[in-house]
């Protein structure tokens, strides 16, 4: 197995329907992981990338969020098509998708 590049951790959580706070599940982020496993599967990147589901990580008026280390990126992923966007820019190219990264600490 090769180094590990990148780290993706994508939160899962799933509140019940109407809560006031929705959840990550609720804005496609189950979807969000198939598309970053599929990525991985078509450009052989198993060893290089990873992709682990979380629990709540925060910014739940953000979802789908997923947070990418070592980098720490924080993107608000709103469809597969910005899953398209962050493995050719971040992942292959080395920068950030901006349109929808975010800095959690600033909320």
């Amino acid at each position: 197995m090769g180094q590990l590049k990148h780290h993706f951790f994508v939160c899962q959580n799933n509140r019940p329907p109407g809560h006031p706070k929705g959840s990550c599940a609720e804005r496609g982020s189950f979807d969000v992981m198939d598309a970053l496993y599929q990525h991985i599967e078509e450009k052989e990147l198993w060893g290089k990338v990873k992709v682990t589901g979380t629990a709540c990580l925060g910014p739940c008026d953000r979802g789908a969020v997923a947070v990418v280390y070592p980098e720490g990126v924080w993107y608000s992923i709103q469809s597969t098509d910005d899953v398209d966007e962050i493995m050719t820019k971040h992942v292959e190219q080395g920068s950030p998708v901006e349109r929808i990264r975010f800095d959690p600490e600033s909320m």
